[in-house]
């Protein structure tokens, strides 16, 4: 995401998972908000489900995000390029970095949260159960709260460390 940043001369940046989709209109609506000064924000995320489960989780990560001001690459989060770089860009983690970079947005400006969804992919909801995917992120959120290693916990959350050749 840095080195994607760095080499964007565009005002505004945008990161977003690789399985998540704006809307057709997200580029006025990013410019918009960046209109009224807004220095930072995220879209609600739309679980792509039939599944009731996941549009409920879908909503709670909504409101969860709208309470603490956390976002996450599920839910395309935009911010503009001089406040990117007044953060230092994304910290290097493997893991929890979209949280890590909202924490320190959230000194500067709370986020503007739009309401209209991107949709993010359900395929680890479907395969490893909504439920059991629900307690994993919670689980990986508390210990990075109480100050785990986001190296482990993204090898508990199935990522392989990379060969550092």
């Amino acid at each position: 995401m840095n080195a994607g940043a760095a080499a964007c001369p565009a005002p505004v940046l945008l990161f977003l998972h690789a399985d998540t989709v704006l809307p057709a209109q997200a580029d006025q609506l990013v410019a918009d908000a960046c209109r009224r000064s807004i220095a930072w924000g995220r879209f609600d995320v739309h679980i792509d489900s039939d599944r009731p489960l996941l549009h409920w989780v879908a909503r709670l990560m909504n409101l969860r995000s709208r309470l603490t001001g956390i976002a996450t690459g599920d839910q395309a989060i935009f911010m503009r390029q001089e406040l990117f770089q007044q953060v230092g860009g994304f910290p290097d983690l493997p893991l929890m970095e979209d949280i890590a970079m909202s924490t320190l947005l959230n000194k500067l400006s709370a986020p503007v949260c739009l309401r209209t969804q991107v949709r993010t992919s359900a395929r680890r909801w479907e395969k490893h159960g909504a439920w059991r995917t629900i307690w994993l992120m919670w689980r990986l959120r508390a210990a990075y709260f109480f100050g785990a290693d986001p190296a482990q916990l993204a090898i508990q959350y199935g990522y392989r460390p990379r060969d550092p050749q």
